[in-house]
């Protein structure tokens, strides 16, 4: 079949598709319909070609990839796709981000929109009368990338008898590594300095203050909250999330009743005197240069002293009043 007869070389991860996107131009997965190899993409089709398996109880070893030099060529690929799956597995951003943006460039110019409180209203408009404008405008700043990863650090000789299964568990860690720094990255962008926090009703938080803040949001809706390991115990404390039936399904499934119907995140990184409130749909743009960078031309060459394992992304607030907080 087609894929038994492609050439594997490091050319195709030179492209802006990156290395499966090279694949798929050439062997198109449509071709496939109706066969055996149905569901898996070209990248998979091309373990297959060369009997390589990654996981499970029969998991190759990373030898395996080097036995011929166009296997080789599929090995920073496997590399990709395993740190993507760990950040994926260790994701919170998809809870927070509105939308993600792809760039080929490391220079971004987001855009936003400030409306009063009479532009969120769909007024009236008699006849000839001017119809009430929504202003978009590009942000006077540029957006901040910021690039995270991880050297990865071993020689060929000490980890080509290592099974991939277990390697595996190592490169999804970096992944895991990539997503915490990211989160944190977001954070920073929704700018709690800048922000008019909620003031407590009283000495300690409460569910008044939690329905206030629910308050503010007005043209928008509350659907998540982040804080702090402190904050969040105190959230969950409250009376008002511990009757029986939160309990049982936090004890049977750790997932804890939410406040006001938001989803409840807890961050390690946020600070500790605050909580923020957003609403996921409006609140934060992820930019992004492209996908999980892997150094392929000393992967491929078994150069793996020193392989850089990195991602690039930045983050833009879009509306200012999706974005509330409360003062502790």
């Amino acid at each position: 079949m087609a894929f038994d007869n492609i050439k594997l070389e490091k050319g195709l991860y030179a492209t802006s598709k990156g290395f499966t996107g090279a694949l798929e131009e050439i062997d198109p997965s449509e071709n496939y319909k109706g066969t055996a190899l149905e569901g898996l993409d070209a990248y998979q089709r091309q373990l297959k070609r060369y009997d390589i398996k990654v996981s499970g109880n029969g998991s190759d070893s990373v030898s395996k990839f080097f036995e011929t030099t166009d296997s080789a060529a599929l090995f920073p690929e496997y590399v990709s796709r395993a740190v993507r799956q760990g950040a994926e597995e260790a994701d919170v951003l998809s809870k927070i981000i509105a939308t993600t943006t792809t760039i080929d460039s490391l220079d971004y110019r987001a855009i936003e929109s400030a409306p009063d409180k009479s532009d969120k209203r769909l007024a009236d408009v008699a006849e000839g009368a001017a119809i009430p404008e929504t202003v978009i405008r590009t942000k006077e700043t540029l957006t901040t990338l910021h690039k995270r990863g991880r050297m990865l650090v071993a020689s060929y000789e000490a980890i080509k008898f290592q099974k991939l299964d277990l390697f595996t568990v190592t490169l999804k860690q970096i992944g895991a590594y990539i997503a915490r720094c990211q989160l944190e990255d977001a954070i920073e962008a929704l700018d709690i300095d800048d922000m008019q926090l909620l003031s407590l009703s009283g000495s300690e938080l409460s569910y008044a203050d939690l329905v206030n803040l629910w308050n503010l949001f007005d043209a928008y809706k509350m659907t998540t909250l982040l804080a702090g390991p402190t904050e969040t115990a105190a959230l969950i404390n409250m009376s008002e999330f511990r009757d029986s039936t939160a309990g049982l399904d936090f004890h049977g499934t750790g997932r804890v009743i939410t406040p006001l119907g938001a989803e409840l995140i807890k961050c390690a990184s946020l600070d500790s005197n605050a909580i923020i409130a957003l609403d996921k749909n409006a609140a934060l743009e992820k930019v992004q240069a492209g996908e999980v960078m892997t150094e392929y031309d000393k992967l491929i060459d078994r150069q793996l002293e020193r392989a850089a394992i990195t991602c690039t992304a930045g983050f833009s607030k879009i509306f200012e009043d999706a974005v509330q907080g409360i003062a502790l």
